[in-house]
C-alpha cells in the first residue's frame, strides 16, 4: 500500500502533465489569434479591392 501511495504522490507532484496541457492551450491561442488577424486583414484587402474597382468603373 506504501508503493501505491507514493505513486500517487510522485504522480500529484510530477509537473510534466499540467506543463504539456499549458503549452497546448498557449499554441491555441496564438491559433486562434493568427486566424482571426488573416481573417481581419483579408476582409480589409477585400473592401480596398471593392473600392479601387468601382473608382475604376469595373464591374
Amino acid at each position: 500500500m506504501k508503493i501505491l501511495a507514493k505513486k500517487v504522490q510522485r504522480f500529484l507532484v510530477s509537473e510534466d502533465g499540467p506543463t504539456a496541457v499549458e503549452y497546448a492551450v498557449m499554441l491555441a491561442l496564438i491559433v486562434i489569434v493568427c486566424l482571426t488577424a488573416i481573417q481581419a486583414i483579408g476582409t480589409n484587402a477585400n473592401s480596398t479591392f471593392n473600392s479601387i474597382s468601382t473608382q475604376l468603373g469595373g464591374s
